[in-house]
């Protein structure tokens, strides 16, 4: 086995259910799948988790732990704490490490506080800023993805009136191709790709706003004449019925609620976070630290299936 073909999996916020549900999933594979695999953070605090969930003492020596030093721990569960910002920051930038060495062939991440992180000092707006920053990425996009429907995004962790004054041809237009080149390199050949309006029934020829006549429209035109299947602006209000459907295997979000929300409602366990536009592969699971219930064992682990197996997809498609 080759680093390329190993999974990397982030610790998270250690105050969190990230350790929880990595340790119910590793519990949940095969002992071989196991060894492709590498936690890169803390093992006390996996011992730790192992306890929470009641998983056999065996479980701990099935596969490897990259050790991250980091002060403080372990945390109380469910607190916020700028310690806790620190260690998964530190868990982070070592897994990055470890993929650009080629050590590791995808990054999957269990969640953060983004609270925390300020708190410790790293300003990002979650690990889709941060691991552009870390590695030098010009740009990077949100996906989210599903058996049923996939979404990427075109701003996400921003407010909504900075997200429709980022709104630009070159956004919309850098948006789609990262999303038709991951399809692609996925074994979709030429993805059917809609691109959501970004206001009611698409500006109504510019009487609820003109930004999709401006911005989006010129975009989808750009992207169907380098050959890409772009359609839109499509008013989001039917779009994603369409989509969930099977009309397309594709759509491009305008900002953040406008796809999380369908794609919670239809894929809440099993969506995958993929970010676009790296010079590594990275994918997580899509649900928070849920720190009301760190520490009890409830965590669902169904979600850390789900980005491990899309993980495994990485690797193997990785050129």
């Amino acid at each position: 086995m080759t680093g390329r073909d190993r999974i990397g999996i982030t610790l998270g916020d250690p105050a969190g259910v990230g350790p929880e549900v990595i340790c119910k999933a590793l519990a949940a594979i095969p002992a071989a799948e196991r060894q492709a695999i590498v936690v890169i953070g803390s093992g006390e605090t996996m011992a730790r988790a192992a306890r929470a969930v009641g998983a056999d003492t065996g479980l701990l020596d099935s596969f490897v732990v990259e050790e991250v030093a980091s002060d403080g721990l372990p945390l109380q569960f469910g607190k916020v704490d700028p310690r806790g910002g620190e260690a998964c920051y530190r868990y982070i930038v070592r897994a990055v490490e470890m993929a650009k060495a080629g050590e590791i062939g995808c990054i999957v991440t269990a969640p953060i506080s983004k609270e925390a992180l300020n708190a410790a000092g790293h300003h990002h707006d979650g690990h889709t800023g941060m691991l552009a920053a870390l590695t030098g990425a010009k740009s990077s996009f949100m996906l989210l993805a599903s058996e049923r429907m996939s979404v990427v995004h075109v701003s996400t962790h921003v407010s909504l009136k900075d997200a429709v004054a980022r709104l630009t041809v070159e956004r919309v237009l850098a948006t789609i191709r990262a999303g038709h080149a991951h399809f692609e390199r996925i074994g979709r050949r030429q993805p059917r790709i809609a691109v959501a309006g970004i206001n009611p029934h698409c500006g109504e020829n510019g009487l609820f706003g003109r930004e999709d006549d401006q911005f989006i429209a010129p975009a989808v035109a750009a992207a169907r004449n380098e050959g890409i299947d772009a359609h839109g602006p499509i008013s989001a209000d039917t779009l994603f019925y369409r989509a969930h459907n099977g009309a397309f295997d594709l759509v491009v979000a305008q900002y953040h609620d406008q796809g999380h929300i369908p794609m919670k409602l239809v894929a809440f366990d099993t969506a995958v976070n993929v970010t676009l536009g790296l010079p590594i592969d990275r994918c997580s699971v899509d649900h928070g630290t849920a720190f009301d219930i760190a520490g009890t064992g409830k965590a669902n682990h169904v979600n850390m299936l789900s980005a491990i197996a899309y993980g495994r997809k990485l690797t193997a498609t990785r050129q």
